[in-house]
């Protein structure tokens, strides 16, 4: 798997890449909305983790462009703020999930979920084809 991380907060960066480093893959980074264009266009992640609150391009207008652009993107939003014209927000904009800081072990709980809907959606297909 490919992540992409989207912070400003280097220390926050860290903490995901952290979680993230018992996963086989790649890790990216970068500090703001406009460069995950840019780094997303270049890298085509499996996920986006996307702080809500940067300077320039924020995470919400970042997110709706990446979806924008590639209606499969998987963007998890990683933020300070519990607040649920926030979370409508996000999943207006195309987020698949929402993770506060103080909670970032979601961020594995979220993954795991993720990968064993896909393995069942490979398991059931397979099925249907056999038939």
């Amino acid at each position: 798997m490919t992540f992409l991380i989207v912070d400003d907060n280097a220390v926050i960066r860290r903490l995901i890449r952290s979680i993230l480093a018992c996963r086989t893959g790649e890790i990216h980074e970068c500090a703001d909305g406009l460069d995950a264009l840019s780094a997303y266009n270049a890298l085509r992640p499996d996920f986006v983790f996307m702080d809500l609150s940067m300077k320039g391009l924020d995470g919400i207008a970042a997110t709706r462009q990446i979806k924008a652009a590639h209606p499969g993107a998987m963007v998890i939003i990683v933020t300070d703020y519990d607040e649920a014209p926030l979370r409508e927000e996000a999943r207006a904009a195309g987020a698949c999930g929402y993770v506060l800081k103080e909670n970032l072990f979601e961020v594995d709980r979220l993954l795991d979920g993720y990968r064993d809907g896909i393995s069942r959606l490979r398991r059931e297909e397979g099925k249907v084809r056999e038939t």
